[in-house]
């Protein structure tokens, strides 16, 4: 007698959704000449600002 159990078959995966890729902005736009921009989240305001060494900061 054949004692080999079988698995059952796996069903094939649904396929993927796409998705938009996410907004992008140039952060020249964000930031104006003045290379400060003030973004509201949740009812919270940060600061984004660029160092003087073109890193972005973000702060509270």
């Amino acid at each position: 007698m054949d004692n080999k159990q079988h698995a059952a078959p796996v069903a094939p995966a649904a396929p993927a959704q796409e998705t938009a890729p996410p907004p992008s902005y140039d952060s020249r736009q964000l930031l104006g000449r003045d290379g400060v921009a003030i973004i509201t989240h949740q009812g919270q305001r940060y600061q984004l600002r660029q160092t003087k060494a073109g890193k972005l900061i973000l702060t509270k």
